[in-house]
């Protein structure tokens, strides 16, 4: 999916759009010696049913450079775990993993955790059971592990924002670090999947004051832009041992049952939502997904778009389908008012035109 896209520009990104196999053992900087290497046996209950929407998972991304001098996104598509993985699924339905990075002062941490993160999430012995802690837990060992890889390692010493979607079955999990956006599309309406961690955001910002940090001109302890990252250990003030810091690794966690409703899921850095609403890349990509049903060509259309917007960052997008057909036609919907104008408003407006 990554490497060369068709045509246009090039999809700059990773060299491979899955990370290392999750059961061949963490990929970690040499002399680096954490986590034990743990083989998966997941079993999940076995609630079959024939009259439920079941997705059919397609996917394509792309990735651009943008105006800057370094590329620091990347991002993972996985639309089956048991094929690509070797993971037991005893479940109904497809297992995928999608996840977008956002690297900051440098590409290492969004390398780092890219590489790790869904080998955490598949070793939990809780995967696929309860999710929430599983995807928790990943987060927050991926950023102890990067702590420790730039002690070794100065050079390593970087911070990213992470976006992860898992689809098990019917049910859509979605776990944010960061300001990267996802947005599902249910017949053409725009559903928030994740919020913004800006310095901007109420929320955020008392939970920063709580654990002593501040807000300065829209920035994090005026350094930073995001207020929730993996890694940036190596910033001053921004987390401790027990990440009590007003930087914080935790996700966000959201999750959805699918219906028949549901056509496709966005998921982008935030170089896409500098110039997309939520609403306006849904209309976009549901267009694009009509003309043409290529969940790649849709991920590189709405880059190219971004960029003629004037973006001014690297550019990364996944799309994720979750039918093999195209978003249908919706009918506009009928007014329950007639609108017209009387005779007299007609006379009134042929005066005030006779009168020009």
């Amino acid at each position: 999916m990554e490497g060369s896209g068709k045509g246009g520009r090039k999809n700059v990104g990773s060299s491979d759009s899955r990370p290392p196999n999750p059961l061949g053992g963490l990929v970690r900087h040499p002399s680096l010696s954490i986590l034990p290497d743990v083989s998966i046996e997941s079993e999940t209950g076995d609630h079959r049913s024939e009259i439920e929407f079941m997705p059919i998972v397609r996917s394509g991304a792309w990735a651009d450079i943008g105006s800057r001098q370094n590329m620091e996104d990347t991002y993972v598509c996985c639309n089956d775990l048991a094929g690509e993985y070797g993971f037991k699924n005893s479940g109904d339905g497809p297992y995928a993993y999608y996840a977008v990075f956002d690297g900051h002062d440098g590409k290492h941490a969004a390398e780092f955790v890219r590489s790790n993160l869904l080998r955490l999430i598949m070793e939990d012995e809780d995967f696929p059971k309860n999710i929430d802690k599983v995807v928790n837990s990943a987060f927050l060992q991926a950023d102890t592990a990067l702590a420790e890889a730039c002690s070794i390692d100065t050079a390593l010493a970087s911070g990213t924002t992470a976006l992860a979607a898992l689809i098990l079955g019917r049910i859509l999990v979605v776990a944010n670090v960061g300001d990267c956006r996802a947005v599902l599309c249910r017949r053409g309406q725009a559903i928030a999947m994740s919020r913004d961690h800006k310095p901007s955001c109420i929320r955020e910002k008392k939970r920063i004051e709580a654990t002593g940090g501040f807000v300065s001109d829209g920035y994090l302890n005026g350094r930073l832009n995001v207020t929730r990252a993996l890694g940036d250990w190596h910033m001053e003030g921004m987390k401790d041992p027990d990440g009590l810091g007003p930087l914080s690794a935790e996700p966000e966690v959201m999750k959805m049952k699918l219906t028949e409703e549901d056509e496709f899921l966005i998921m982008g850095c935030d170089g896409i939502w500098d110039v997309f609403r939520s609403q306006n890349a849904v209309d976009f990509a549901r267009r694009k997904l009509q003309e043409h049903n290529d969940p790649e060509a849709c991920g590189q259309d709405l880059v190219c778009e971004a960029l003629k917007r004037k973006s001014c960052d690297n550019l990364a997008v996944i799309v994720i389908c979750f039918s093999s057909k195209a978003p249908p036609a919706l009918a506009a919907p009928r007014s329950r008012f007639q609108r017209s104008i009387s005779a007299e408003g007609l006379k009134e407006l042929q005066g005030f035109l006779d009168s020009l």
